[in-house]
Order: C-alpha cells, then structure tokens, then sequence
C-alpha cells in the first residue's frame, strides 16, 4: 500500500511539472479583468435585544421576557415576517439592583429577524413595550440573487480580461489563444460590504386632510466588484 502511495505521489508530481513545463513553453500575455455592478440588497437581518422589568418598579409587578417575546413575534408576523425568520441568537440575564431588596438575576433574549425592507420597523417596534426594548440594530445584509450576480460579474471580468489581452497583443502585431491561466481575486461577501440605511422623511396625507411626516427607511446600494487576472496565450 505505501509503495502504491509513493508511486502515485511521484506520478502526480511528474504530471504538475509537465503541466508547469508546458505552460512555461508557450509566449503568453498576463493582463488584469474588472468588472462592477450596483445593487441594492434584498435580504436584511434585524437583531432586537429584549428584557424582562418591573412596572414602574414595582419588585411584585415583574412583567416577563414571554411577555414582551409575545409582543414581537406577534408584531414581527403582522407586517408580513415569516416564522422561521424569527429566531432567538443569544439569552442573557442581568443583575437589576433595588435598595430595598436583594438584587435578582433578569432575563434578556436577543432575536435575529431575516426582512425584505425596514419600512415595516417603526411598526413592529410600535407594539412593544419601550421598557422591555433593549437594544436594535441591523446585523447583516445579503442578496436572495447572490448566486447570480458572481456569475454573471465574474463572466464580464472575464471578457474584460480578453479584450485587455488582445489590446497588448496587437500592439506587438500578435494575436490571442487560449487562457492559460485564471486567477479570481473578487470579493462577495456582503457582510463585510454592509451599507448604512439612510432615513428620510416622506409627505402623508392624515385623515383630516392635513399634512403628516412619516419616517420612511431606506437601505443604500452597494457596488460589487469583480477581479480576475488572466494569463492568455500570445501567438
């Protein structure tokens, strides 16, 4: 069995040296490919952090996390959140200090929720209580159509490599072949391309007929970019 191992790493070394060897042999022209496309994600992950407490302090009034879990799920659903898409990340507890008594260890639950837009938020918050509200904010972005947009971004940079390539090579008064080489340096990760939102305030009508402002949420396109360095074959 080594002996059979030992072969097959000698066979496969002597195969990448040919294949080296080969590539060495022919004339060739290295040249860069870029291409770049805007969107705007899709996909928006939420996290809202809750918390138990005491109606205005009342130690014998503790109002719990259930409670205020109830009153999300429940406000998360009616603008159109899926159940699945409402998930619990992270359960902490904290120590709430009273003179008069002991201090006694609160709960605290932190939810992911996956949304299309943020135009629904103001709603959702709306129907909780403000007390058991801890913390929000947005914790990702993604695109349903990622898949799509790699491959439709790296086949441009592709061709932009190409054509670069054979810009050099007439030049010299030659001609391309075929690739040789292909290296994909691109990047696609949106969680490390996470525009901010921006906010801006939209004109209503009330009921009364009277003008209103409504705080409407929007999410800032982002650019994809795509880097491929290509090494063609000069005739």
């Amino acid at each position: 069995m080594k002996k059979l191992l030992t072969i097959a790493f000698l066979l496969g070394t002597i195969l990448m040296t040919n294949a080296q060897t080969n590539i060495e042999s022919f004339r060739k022209v290295a040249t860069k490919g870029y291409a770049e496309k805007e969107v705007t994600p899709d996909i928006i992950y939420l996290s809202i952090s809750l918390k138990e407490f005491y109606m205005d302090g009342n130690m014998k009034k503790k109002v719990f996390i259930e409670t205020v879990e109830k009153q999300l799920f429940d406000a998360a659903m009616a603008i159109g959140v899926k159940k699945e898409d409402l998930t619990i990340q992270n359960i902490y507890s904290y120590n709430y200090q009273d003179k008069k008594k002991p201090s006694e260890l609160l709960q605290s639950r932190q939810y992911r929720i996956k949304v299309a837009n943020l135009n629904g938020l103001h709603t959702m918050l709306d129907q909780i209580d403000p007390r058991g509200l801890q913390s929000t904010s947005i914790s990702g972005y993604d695109h349903s159509q990622k898949r799509e947009l790699e491959k439709e971004l790296k086949t441009a940079a592709v061709k932009d490599a190409r054509h670069n390539a054979e810009i050099l090579a007439a030049a010299d008064g030659g001609s391309i072949g075929k690739v040789l080489v292909i290296n994909d340096n691109s990047n696609f990760n949106f969680a490390e391309l996470m525009p901010q939102p921006r906010m801006y305030k939209t004109a209503m009508m009330d009921s009364a007929g009277g003008e209103s402002s409504d705080l409407s949420l929007d999410i800032r396109p982002i650019k994809l970019t795509c880097y491929i360095d290509g090494v063609f074959e000069l005739k």
